[in-house]
């Protein structure tokens, strides 16, 4: 899933490009939002009913909106679609989730809780799944958010010919609305993830008003049940928003405004804070320092983020195992994360950061650096001489392009780097799968098998191979096993460890490099910032006038 990468000035990207186009991709990869359009989109302000939200602190919307001041201003890329359901991009549900409310939630350690839905329970044989919803809930629009409103979502998502989670969702085969408050989903087969799934994209409620009127507005006019309203939207700068007092949580949101920015500048982005144009920025490992001499607070988030390459293996030279064992040997992981991120996160194999259930320690050195071997791995595959390849990215200056051309022609690899424009990238390497081989991130899924599926799965999202080959039998056997397994039983770490293994050494169509946190460098008069491991939430922050 394509995810913003922070660009460092000059010498380093660094979040999978992931953090602006010169740092680490961290947030890098370039901010990759935007939908095409210059125009500006004024939105209209519907009145929200503000039912009570039962199981709310707030017991009210009154009571809920009591004290509520202050706006962030965050610096941050805007989403490639505002409705879940067409989003190309995983990282996109950060800012979704300022508009959209899910049927669950997870904590800043990433375990599944109560969100639209206060509770849940399995059949006994794993086949179906009841949840509650909280009484009284509403859309922004007015429109009721009850269990026939999440039978419409959940059909919606899995029909809908441009819908970019169908594959995520096909596990439900049916859901049954029991009452206003309470919906079973019938699976097709035992999957105990869906909690954890439901709490992301795949979970996010959008007014069936709305997308039975004018679906092709969503992308661009969403109407959700979260935390905040937007109120106006210019593709490529920014977003307006507003307080939403009816949202189930509001009396732990004490923001009264909030704004989406997107700078495609790195090295404007402590400028914008200086100058108060933003509050809260995400910015590149290397540039932590200015940052906190500036005077500014800096928070290091544990994340999901792990920056990669996506390589085709169906494509020639990648179709030769030993070349892409070649490539992996080839890549000083060390000194890339020294560069490209100040040296913030770690070298990595696989997609799921040490700490995380998910995370396989007999992965831990798959790949140490070894031109040698690298070297000898391209002659048994037939290029004793070298050979030359092209790695695509959003910028042919990217600092993490040009340190990978430098490394690789070290062995024999000679690189072309090509440019990709940001606004295009998703729809040519997810959506056409055009690309051989480039620069990418995976910015976590808030199912772990979800995650799995979106990377290794014949229908996953960023499976480059999808459209020229299946996926190995073994890995989907891996994938279907961990599905099985109860989050909360004492196999369910190994089962997963190894549905992890399996997929990086069967299908090596990732090539992992190094984990990336989420910085933020934002002003003293914000507080109670929370360190979510997957999604960006913003309960308890306050901002200062």
């Amino acid at each position: 899933m394509p995810f913003p990468r922070r660009a460092v000035p000059r010498a380093a990207p660094g979040d999978a490009a992931a953090a602006r186009r010169a740092a680490p991709r961290n947030d890098a990869t370039v901010r990759r939002g935007a939908l095409a359009g210059a125009a500006v989109l004024a939105l209209t302000v519907l009145a929200a009913a503000c039912g009570s939200s039962a199981g709310s602190p707030a017991g009210s919307a009154s009571s809920a909106t009591a004290g509520a001041t202050g706006t962030v201003n965050w610096e941050w890329t805007l989403p490639t679609s505002w409705d879940p359901v067409t989003s190309s991009a995983g990282w996109d549900v950060h800012a979704l989730g300022l508009v959209y409310a899910s049927i669950t939630t997870l904590d800043p350690a990433g375990t599944v809780g109560p969100g639209l839905a206060t509770s849940w329970k399995y059949a006994a044989n794993g086949k179906s799944v009841t949840f509650t919803l909280r009484p009284g809930l509403k859309f922004s629009d007015g429109t009721v958010l009850d269990a026939a409103a999440v039978k419409k979502n959940i059909v919606r998502a899995q029909k809908q010919p441009t819908s970019n989670i169908a594959s995520e969702l096909a596990v439900i085969s049916k859901v049954v609305v029991n009452s206003p408050t309470s919906f079973t989903l019938d699976l097709a087969q035992v999957d105990y993830q869906l909690p954890d799934l439901l709490a992301g994209k795949d979970g996010m409620m959008v007014s069936p008003a709305a997308f039975t009127k004018n679906l092709s507005g969503l992308p661009t006019h969403p109407v959700g049940a979260g935390p905040f309203k937007l109120t106006s939207y210019v593709p490529d700068s920014h977003a307006d928003l507003v307080r939403n007092p009816g949202y189930w949580d509001a009396s732990q949101i004490h923001l009264a405004n909030f704004t989406v920015q997107a700078i495609s500048q790195p090295e404007q982005i402590l400028a914008a804070l200086q100058s108060g144009q933003v509050n809260v920025a995400y910015i590149a490992g290397n540039q932590v320092a200015s940052a906190k001499a500036a005077g500014f607070k800096v928070a290091v988030i544990p994340s999901e983020v792990v920056n990669e390459l996506d390589i085709q293996t169906t494509t020639a030279p990648f179709n030769k195992p030993d070349v892409v064992k070649a490539i992996n040997y080839a890549i000083d992981r060390q000194a890339i994360l020294k560069v490209q991120a100040s040296g913030y996160g770690a070298a990595s194999y696989q997609p799921f950061p040490k700490g995380f259930v998910g995370y396989n320690p007999s992965l831990a050195n798959l790949y140490p650096y070894n031109p040698a071997k690298a070297k000898q791995l391209l002659a048994q595959a037939g290029y004793p001489h070298g050979l030359k390849i092209t790695l695509s990215t959003v910028s042919t200056s990217d600092p993490l392009a040009e340190q990978l051309q430098s490394q690789l022609k070290q062995v024999g690899i000679s690189v072309t780097i090509k440019d990709i424009p940001a606004a295009t990238e998703t729809q040519f390497l997810y959506l056409d799968k055009t690309i051989p081989l480039a620069i990418d991130g995976t910015a976590g899924r808030n199912s772990p098998v979800e995650m799995l599926d979106v990377l290794y799965s014949q229908q996953g999202l960023m499976n480059v191979n999808g459209k020229k080959s299946t996926t190995s039998p073994t890995v989907t056997q891996a994938l279907n096993q961990a599905l099985t397994v109860p989050l909360g039983s004492a196999k369910y770490a190994s089962t997963l460890q190894n549905a992890v293994s399996t997929a990086v050494t069967t299908d090596p169509i990732h090539i992992w490099l190094y984990t990336n946190p989420r910085i933020f460098a934002y002003s003293p008069k914000v507080t109670g910032i929370p360190h979510d491991l997957v999604q960006q939430r913003w309960e308890g922050v306050r901002a200062a006038g």
